[in-house]
């Protein structure tokens, strides 16, 4: 081979991968749906335990309320302790906030995992915010929430959160010190860091192991 050829095999474009086509049917492509999340609903091969009887009959109201059981429980069913712990705090934080609404617990958990790029978890809490609280909102708060329509107080608490989850060490009294500016109590200053600090734990856990959210949340109140 001649240096004239070798150089120009040496200057000669790498093709780049692309993703492969999903095929179906007849057609040459179709749209992800995310499908097949609900099946490989993360990257660890953990084989599902036995369920207590109160893990079993939450894992029934899911399916009757929800029509599913979020793939996050189902994560956590190789070991009832721990999937009984998790729920179990995960309600206290969500049903015994002092004065925390629904949809505010939620926006600070959207808010949090938008932080921290997690995927199963801005899927998730950002379809709560669209449900409790609107569409347009759940996606604001997604993409960026500073764009939305905030009172006082929102934006306070999840300025909050975002600062505890990015720059945690910067907390100072000044920072809870504008919270009770808006209205918040010392209790609930403990409740939002508690929120955060939660969600913060469970992004990171989902993005360990590659968690994927049920298909269904993509679809619901758009």
């Amino acid at each position: 081979m001649s240096k004239t050829t070798q150089n120009a095999a040496k200057k000669r474009p790498v093709p780049t991968k692309r993703s492969p086509v999903i095929k179906s049917g007849n057609a040459s492509a179709s749209p992800w749906t995310g499908a097949d999340d609900d099946i490989n609903i993360m990257a660890l091969r953990l084989a599902p335990g036995k369920l207590s009887p109160e893990m079993a009959a939450y894992f029934n109201k899911c399916e009757e309320k929800l029509g599913f059981v979020p793939n996050v429980l189902k994560a956590f069913a190789f070991d009832d302790a721990k999937l009984q712990a998790f729920v179990d705090y995960r309600h206290e934080l969500v049903q015994n906030a002092a004065t925390l609404s629904k949809l505010e617990i939620e926006m600070i958990a959207t808010v949090v995992s938008a932080q921290n790029r997690c995927f199963y978890c801005i899927t998730a809490h950002g379809n709560g915010v669209r449900q409790l609280g609107s569409p347009v909102l759940g996606e604001m708060l997604v993409m960026n929430y500073r764009a939305a329509r905030l009172d006082k107080r929102q934006r306070a608490m999840l300025d909050f959160a975002v600062k505890l989850t990015a720059q945690p060490w910067e907390i100072e009294e000044e920072d809870r010190e504008r919270l009770r500016r808006a209205g918040f109590t010392d209790r609930d200053i403990w409740d939002i860091a508690s929120v955060a600090a939660f969600y913060n734990m469970t992004n990171r856990l989902a993005s360990a192991t590659d968690m994927r959210p049920n298909s269904a949340y993509h679809g619901q109140a758009r």
